[in-house]
């Protein structure tokens, strides 16, 4: 599909894509503001023209709504848009919604090359002022296939403190411009330490899914390097519209558990097709199971409840520990969100591998809260 076409009509995954960033900004705002915070960015470099000609909104515009209805956020974020085609036509869309004076801080709206702009790159890598970040900022990284995805640029963003990124990758066209000679210098910006490594492996896979997770893995082990501190991610996968392969992944970068959970548990949320995670470690939406009943999806579920009750039997036999002590030192080692726990352990309780009870007194409709009232007991 050719740029032009893409924003006539709002694909069901496009509208996922843009839901799952405008669900995430205005909480992880509200994370950092547990701190006093004077300003919280959020920058999206290849932002569109915020509307479709479908009438449909983009991430742009179901973003700035939320933040616009929430009086503590209208006055502490600074929407930062940038777009070398569609710039002024996003700026005149978002107008029309959002009057000056909405926000304190005035939106930007730019129209840089990425990849060709030194400007992006300095700001991207510059070092946080006497060692503190005054503005995190949430990174909406969605290129039009993968030119100007600068991984150690990218890296060095992600290493001041609050800075996140989502990154939207068309793992078909890398997997094209791999074993591509007139794509070297761009995959080498994006695998900068292990392309021919990747390439060598790659030949080892006899499977498309196969060499499609192994590009994901090494993307993601670069960035880990390349930060060289802690760092979570977890991958959301959009399922082709007319089989069964995999067209784009949004990647989550961050180094806090706190926004490694909430990425989390909003995947989750979106997640049509009811992923197990042991195996595949992708919360994934599938545009052909929109509409089918959620009983055809129960039997993933199950086997992820399955899996972490074994994983969590394994690792907590004989102790007891509160139900949020389990949660918070766990969940940052696995991809299961914070529903996953709750389901599982629940039905532990119901099979007689836990047993839970309330140390505050109350009483509750289900056997298991994660919470610090709720002690758990595991045989």
């Amino acid at each position: 599909m050719e740029e032009e076409d893409f924003f006539k009509r709002q694909s069901a995954s496009s509208s996922i894509k843009a839901k799952i960033v405008a669900e995430y900004f205005p909480k992880y705002c509200r994370i950092l503001l547990s701190k006093p915070q004077k300003m919280i960015r959020y920058l999206d470099l290849f932002a569109g023209p915020g509307l479709y000609e479908d009438s449909n909104h983009s991430t742009p515009l179901l973003l700035a709504k939320t933040c616009a209805e929430d009086p503590i956020l209208s006055s502490k974020v600074h929407l930062m848009f940038n777009d070398n085609k569609y710039s002024e036509q996003l700026k005149k869309n978002f107008d029309k919604y959002f009057p000056d004076g909405t926000f304190v801080h005035k939106p930007r709206f730019g129209s840089l090359t990425i990849g060709e702009s030194d400007e992006i790159k300095k700001f991207l890598s510059k070092d946080p002022v006497g060692g503190k970040n005054p503005s995190p900022t949430l990174l909406f990284f969605d290129p039009w296939g993968y030119k100007g995805i600068d991984t150690l640029v990218l890296a060095k963003f992600l290493a001041n403190w609050g800075n996140e990124i989502f990154l939207f990758v068309n793992i078909k066209r890398i997997h094209a411009a791999i074993e591509n000679e007139k794509f070297d210098e761009l995959m080498q910006s994006l695998f900068p330490t292990t392309i021919e490594q990747l390439r060598k492996d790659r030949k080892y896979k006899a499977t498309v899914y196969d060499r499609l997770n192994l590009i994901m893995e090494n993307l993601a082990s670069e960035f880990k390097n390349a930060v060289n501190d802690n760092l979570y991610h977890c991958a959301f996968k959009f399922q082709e519209e007319d089989n069964t392969a995999t067209s784009h992944f949004i990647v989550h970068f961050t180094k806090h558990p706190k926004g490694y959970e909430l990425v989390k548990q909003i995947y989750y949320e979106f997640d049509n097709l009811g992923a197990t995670l042991e195996k595949d470690g992708s919360y994934t939406f599938d545009v052909k199971r929109m509409g089918q009943s959620s009983d055809s999806m129960l039997n993933f579920g199950d086997q992820n409840v399955a899996a972490l009750s074994d994983i969590l039997e394994n690792k907590y036999k004989g102790r007891s520990i509160t139900a949020l002590d389990l949660f918070n030192e766990h969940h940052p080692t696995t991809k299961y969100a914070f529903t996953h726990y709750s389901k599982t352990l629940r039905r532990m309780v119901e099979v007689g591998k836990v047993k839970s009870k309330y140390t505050n007194g109350s009483e509750h409709k289900v056997t298991v809260l994660l919470n610090e009232h709720c002690l758990l007991e595991f045989k």
